[in-house]
């Protein structure tokens, strides 16, 4: 069965001078304020959609790579992922690096990158920003 997620953003004023909010409303776990300078400069306390995207990025990857070791015989015992997407103003977003280190017994660090390697190709965030240099840097604990 498909399951449907909403968020929604208040945006108040012009790019560079306004503000807003962006509502996480599916879960109810927050508002959070977004702003041009939050998304181009520094953070200051804000969010942006790349923030969004990374945490969304990570997650969705650290999923994928759980299933996949999983149905291989080899269930993760931790699984720390982190995603940084690049963001350049009149270019969009021009990458992202995830870098995942892995606690998995019974595998070799080859057989663990081939499994990232694989949810970083494979898991739905992923495969939505096909259009985005995407690198991976996978290491077993």
């Amino acid at each position: 069965m498909a399951t449907t997620r909403k968020a929604s953003t208040t945006w108040n004023g012009g790019l560079a001078d306004g503000n807003g909010n962006v509502t996480l409303q599916s879960s109810g776990v927050g508002t959070y304020d977004v702003s041009w300078a939050a998304r181009a400069e520094e953070p200051n306390g804000k969010t942006s959609p790349e923030e969004l995207i990374a945490a969304a990025h990570s997650a969705c990857f650290s999923m994928a790579l759980s299933n996949g070791l999983g149905k291989a015989g080899h269930p993760p015992t931790r699984l720390e992922t982190s995603a940084e997407v690049d963001f350049q103003p009149g270019k969009g977003i021009t990458q992202i690096r995830l870098s995942v280190r892995g606690d998995v017994d019974g595998i070799d660090n080859d057989t663990f990158v081939e499994a990232a390697e694989d949810a970083k190709n494979n898991c739905p965030v992923s495969q939505a920003l096909a259009g985005v240099d995407i690198t991976l840097d996978a290491t077993l604990t």
